[in-house]
């Protein structure tokens, strides 16, 4: 399968407009990207990266040892709805101690060239996933299942994206696969505006909610999930 070509931020960001029914704006105001934000189930962040925007340093600060774990994610997952509303606003409380963040240093292989995959995986990074993070949560939200390697593969344009790797992406991020279809070109036989699962929907906010937490915060979320899961 031919990979897409990139295009200019214009063009992506009028893309995911496309896709949701909006008409295309540029360059692009707050108020705009807070509405395609909310029709897309991205994060304004993500639009900004979308569109070469610059983002605001806090950003990127993250405690490198912490990010969803597996644990975290499959017990959120096996949450029925009120014990996902819980999980989330206990994780919303949580503020990481002064000191215990750090900017995110790419590593050498973390350095992409231009490119879709390179794109989504900078989303995750947002949400500090690296590869073998989004390689576990992918799996358990999505049953798309691939080596850590494959997701890096992904990122360096080695692989190209096709319609199973789509699916993947968009439930590790929590949007509807035909967002990302409309943003990649990519086809995908069901890119018909289905929403992911409520349960993923909700994972997939919890890890963009913990993403400024410490391992310790994590460890404390995850028990608090076993806790939720017994009552």
């Amino acid at each position: 399968m031919e990979t897409p070509t990139f295009p200019d931020p214009d063009v992506r960001l009028a893309r995911l407009a496309a896709a949701v029914g909006l008409p295309a704006e540029w360059p692009p105001t707050e108020e705009f990207l807070d509405g395609l934000a909310r029709r897309t189930g991205l994060h304004v962040h993500d639009l900004m990266l979308v569109a070469d925007l610059p983002l605001p340093e806090t950003a990127w600060l993250f405690d490198e040892t912490a990010g969803a774990s597996s644990s975290l994610v499959s017990r959120s997952l096996a949450l029925p709805a009120d014990g996902r509303r819980l999980l989330r606003a206990r994780a919303r409380s949580l503020t990481a101690p002064a000191g215990t963040l750090a900017p995110w240093q790419p590593r050498p292989y973390e350095r992409y060239p231009e490119g879709f995959g390179s794109l989504l995986l900078r989303m995750l990074a947002l949400r500090n996933l690296n590869w073998s993070g989004t390689a576990k949560a992918m799996c358990l939200m999505s049953g798309v299942c691939k080596a850590a390697s494959t997701i890096g593969a992904v990122g360096r344009g080695a692989k190209p994206l096709d319609a199973e790797m789509l699916d993947g992406f968009a439930a590790t991020l929590g949007v509807p696969v035909a967002v990302l279809a409309g943003l990649t070109g990519v086809p995908h036989p069901s890119a018909d505006g289905r929403e992911p699962a409520p349960e993923v929907a909700d994972t997939a906010g919890l890890i963009r909610e913990i993403r400024h937490l410490t391992s310790d915060q994590e460890r404390g979320l995850t028990a608090y999930a076993d806790e939720l899961g017994t009552d």
